[in-house]
Order: C-alpha cells, then structure tokens, then sequence
C-alpha cells in the first residue's frame, strides 16, 4: 500500500483517500517529528477512513509499521490502546492484536510496557467469547516465543483474561505462568514475580494456595537478587488471598527468609513494607517473629535498610504495643540516634515523636524524652527540622509544660540554628507554647524576645513568619502584650538603616493590625506606618500605600479622613510610578 495509490484510487481525490496518502508518506519519512506526528493524528485518520477502511487499510499498514524509531513506537502502542472505537467497537476490538503483538516483543522496554497496557485496555472491551478465541492464543504466542522480550510481556497480560474463561483454559494460563516463573531466563522471571500479585487476586484460594504459593516460595529464593526483591510484595498479595489458616505456615517462613536475605536491596524491601506484612498475620506468635526480624533490620550492617527501618518504628511500635516496643525497639531507637549514617538519624526523627503516643507519658519521659533531646542537637539540620516539625504529637502526651521544661533549652539554641528552615520549624512552634504555657511563663524564659529577634533574620521567609507568628501571639496574649511589646520593635525597626528592616516594620504593622484592638490600631501602629510615608525609598512608600488599603477597612472613618487620607493624597503625588498607582488603589477604597 502506497500514498500515491492511496490518494489516486479511482482517479479520485475526494478528500477521504488523501489523509491516509499522507499518512503513509509522512509515516515512511525520514524525519521523525514528522513521524510522530502522523501517529499522534491516528484518531483523526481513523475518523476520516471511517470503520471498514480503518480495518481493511490502516490497521494492516500499522502492522507492517512496527520496526521504527523507539519514540514512534511508543506513541503508537500508547495510541491503540485507545483504539477500539475506530475499528468498530468491542466486537472488532481483536483486530488491534497483531499490531500490538508486534509491539509487544521490541527491545525497547518503554514500548514493550505500554504494548502490554494497550493489550489490557484492548482485552476489557473485546467480549468474552473473543477473548478465548483472540486473545488467549496470542497470550500462548508471547509466551511460548523463544525471544526472551515476548515471554516478559506476557508476564502482564495474564491477570486481564482471567476471570472471563472457562475453567479449562484459567487452568491453562496457571500452567502457562507457571512455566514463565521457571524460565531461563532472569528476566522473564522478574516479570513473572513482578506480576504475580496482579495474578494471584483473579485466583481462588485453594488455587493460589496449590499453584502460586510453591512458585511464590521458588522466586523468592531465586539466585538473582533482582528476582527476590519482588516477592515481599508477593508475599502480601498471597496472604490477602489465602485462607487464614494457611498463611502463617507458608508465608511467613518466606517473609523471615526475605528478612535475612544476603542482598541489602532485599533486606530494605522487608523493612519498608514491614507494616502490610504485619496486618498479614493475625497471631501474636507471628508478629514477634516479625518485630524480632524488624528489630535486625534495625541494627543492618548498610545504612539504607538501617534507614528504611528507621522510619517505620512507630508504625511497627502502634501495632505492636507499648511492652513489646519497650524491650524491643526502644533499644535499638537509642542506638540509631547516634547511627553514623545522617539518613538514618533523619529518618527516625521524622517518626519518633510518634512513638509517645503508643509510650504513654511515664515512658516516654523515660524512654524517648533523652532520645529528643540527643537528636534536637544533632549535627545535621535535617534531622534537627525533622524532630521540630512534630514536636507536638509528644506534646498531646506529655503536656507542653514537661515537654517545655526538659526541651526548650534546646529549642532555645535552636533559635539561632545556621539552617534557616530551622528557625522557621521553631517560630512555628511559638504559638502552640504560647497557647499552653501563658503570657507569664512566656515572658520569663525570654521567648518574647526571641519572637522580637526574628524579625532582623537575614533570611526574608523567616522574617514573614516571625510577622506572622505575632499576629498569632497578639491573639493569644492580647492588645495590651502587644502595645508593650510589639509596637516598640516595630518603632525600632522602622528607624533601622537597612531598608529591608524597614520593610519588615511595615509587614509586622500589617500583621499585627490583624490581632489588636481598635485603639491599639490607631494610636501606636497608624502613626508608625504613617511617619514612613517620608521614607526615602520608593519601595517603603509604595508598601505604606498598601498597608493603609488593608487597614482601613479595621479603622475609624474619622481617623480615616483626618489621617490616612491625606498621606494618601500625598503619595499619590509622587515622583515614582509605583508609588502614585498603590496610593491611587488605596484611595479607590475609601
């Protein structure tokens, strides 16, 4: 099939021959944008072909289309996938078969995985009687094939077809995964085991219990580490699967197997799905064998699976329960807070703190409270800013005032902490103090002050938090903590030499006004803002115009007209452009 006998057919060009000719031209070009884009325009070809030709023309074309660069094979696997509509729908559905099949056995592994997607999606729409006529004869072709790339993608495509067949052929496609879970080949055994628990969910009990279970057991201890590393998921699909009874004698045995694995990469996949493989087991006699496999993940000799256990103490401590985490984790957690590995030691403060709740308060003053404090002087600021950031789920236990007391000279240093995000977890944590601990015990540990020094932080995000953090403060404490103690930084501020400062007065105006009273508002933070509207920087002045538009709504009309509005007028008149067009909107607002 040509472009030139396509669009001169009959001597016509009637304007349904020619975009299949251009298509074909534009196909065979050597450009591959050109390429590409023809099979991006499959649909609209299609379209135009209407359902017969698309079947008779475009789709044998395809199928004679499948050795091109790898780009235009993957847009065309991804493009069939869609394509049933424009066949003829479901009951034409098997024609797309064979261009897939082709696609399905390219070295390219992108292409093969959307191939077998594309054959899924096919497989859905085609009726049951198709699917035993079409599809399961192709499944057989891919995996009986002897190139290896055809035998991983049926690997895929057995979960699909499935339940749609008669008892006679699921016991054929059984036998058939069974034979690709023994191939020769490693990697078609790493797609077998990768699609197991896909498979197993089609599967009876009774059958994954015969069939899968002993070829679950097989791969898991497959030679290939990249094999192994797979049946840990394989190992909860089976136990969602399997009757209860059965689980704890044939699975757990693998799971314990997996956990001691000579591969770290193996080792590391136990501990990270350590929390499934717990619901899996209903007896407490197999979860201590769990907890006690997880307490060696715990003390592995490679950081990575140290760290993956790390981050799943507490949710193996929740399901365990307080004894068992005592005498079994909280060990090992001390350990880890001085693990050599930072990834380690972050990992465990990002969860650690979730520990208290499982503790209880008595033990986690004994247990955890030490640990806290070891890790909130850590050398590396993650792990620091990792333990800031849930400080409050130990303060739901232990109460702030404790948690205050043993820990806030700690917070305290780490109010000047070189790594900004610190400081930021640590102003974001002021107010909860400020709500729990009230204004006297506030004052007397000087956490006002810190509050106040935040505001000259070299770091801009940090000075906006501290803004907003005594919007939150003001809340707490009320108008008059914030006439004394607030507005006589922000005068400060306002005077500062460095205009960024300045600046920060003006947002911590802005904030503030927020919170305080009326009176507050107009006789000690108007007259701040407005004594900046002479502020040689054009930047100040425009900001002044802004701030006024967002406090005018909280004043007194009075005040309004007797003092806003004729700054306003001013600076509506001055030389710079930005500053005119901000007082203007303000204006606009009275």
């Amino acid at each position: 099939m040509s472009g030139g006998g396509a669009g001169g057919a009959g001597g016509r060009d009637d304007g349904v021959l020619y975009p299949i000719a251009i298509l074909i031209d534009e196909l065979k070009h050597e450009d591959v944008q050109l390429r590409l884009n023809s099979i991006k325009r499959l649909d609209t070809i299609a379209n135009a072909l209407g359902v017969d030709r698309t079947r008779t023309e475009l789709i044998p074309f395809l199928n004679e289309s499948v050795d091109d660069d790898d780009e235009v094979l993957l847009v065309l696997a991804e493009e069939l996938g869609k394509f049933v509509e424009y066949v003829g729908g479901p009951e034409h559905a098997h024609t797309l078969l064979v261009p897939l099949e082709g696609l399905a056995t390219v070295e390219e592994m992108t292409v093969r995985e959307k191939a077998v997607a594309s054959l899924n999606e096919v497989c859905a729409a085609m009726p049951d009687a198709d699917v035993a006529e079409h599809f399961v004869p192709l499944l057989h072709k891919l995996a009986t094939k002897d190139w290896f790339t055809a035998r991983i993608s049926a690997c895929g495509l057995f979960a699909q077809p499935y339940g749609r067949l008669s008892p006679a052929s699921q016991r054929e496609l059984r036998q058939w995964f069974a034979s690709l879970c023994r191939d020769d080949a490693p990697m078609v055994r790493r797609a077998a085991s990768s699609a197991l628990a896909a498979f197993s969910a089609k599967l009876t009990a009774e059958e994954a219990q015969s069939e899968l279970l002993p070829l679950a057991a097989t791969l898991s201890s497959d030679e290939q580490d990249s094999v192994r590393l797979l049946a840990v998921e394989n190992c909860v699909a089976l136990c969602n699967v399997l009757n209860a009874p059965a689980q704890v004698p044939h699975v757990l045995p693998m799971v314990l197997r997996l956990a001691g694995d000579k591969s770290w990469r193996v080792r590391w996949s136990v501990a990270n799905r350590v929390t499934e493989l717990l619901d899996c087991f209903a007896t407490d006699a197999a979860r201590r064998q769990l907890v006690d496999a997880f307490e060696a993940l715990l003390r592995d000799s490679e950081p990575e699976v140290r760290a993956a256990a790390a981050g799943k103490v507490t949710d193996v401590a929740v399901k365990a329960g307080a004894d068992v985490t005592v005498a079994k984790l909280i060990p090992q957690v001390a350990r880890l807070v001085t693990d050599d590995s930072e990834h380690v030691r972050a990992a465990l403060a990002k969860v650690i703190m979730g520990c208290a709740a499982v503790l209880g308060k008595d033990q986690t003053i004994v247990h955890l409270l030490p640990r806290f404090l070891e890790l909130l002087k850590d050398s590396t600021s993650d792990v620091r800013l990792n333990l800031i950031s849930k400080l409050e789920d130990v303060n739901a236990v232990i109460g702030v005032e404790l948690l205050s007391n043993s820990l806030l000279p700690a917070i305290m240093q780490l109010a000047e902490d070189k790594q900004w995000r610190v400081r930021l977890a640590i102003i974001e944590f002021m107010p909860l103090l400020a709500r729990q601990l009230g204004q006297e015990f506030f004052e007397s540990r000087e956490l006002s002050n810190l509050c106040l020094l935040w505001l000259s932080d070299s770091v801009h995000s940090v000075r906006a938090m501290a803004a907003q953090n005594l919007t939150k403060l003001t809340e707490v404490f009320g108008s008059e903590w914030a006439a004394a103690t607030v507005v006589p930084r922000i005068r400060s501020l306002n005077e500062d030499s460095n205009y960024l400062l300045r600046m920060t007065s003006l947002t911590v105006a802005k904030a503030v006004a927020e919170a305080v009273s009326q009176e507050t508002l107009h006789a000690l933070i108007l007259p701040t803002v407005l004594s900046m509207a002479r502020d040689p920087v054009p930047n100040i002045r425009f900001t002044v115009a802004k701030v006024l538009k967002d406090i005018i709504p909280k004043m007194d009309a009075g005040v309004v007209a007797s003092q806003v509005k004729p700054c306003l007028h001013t600076l509506s008149s001055d030389p710079d452009s930005d500053v005119k067009y901000y007082a203007g909107q303000a204006l606009a607002t009275i």
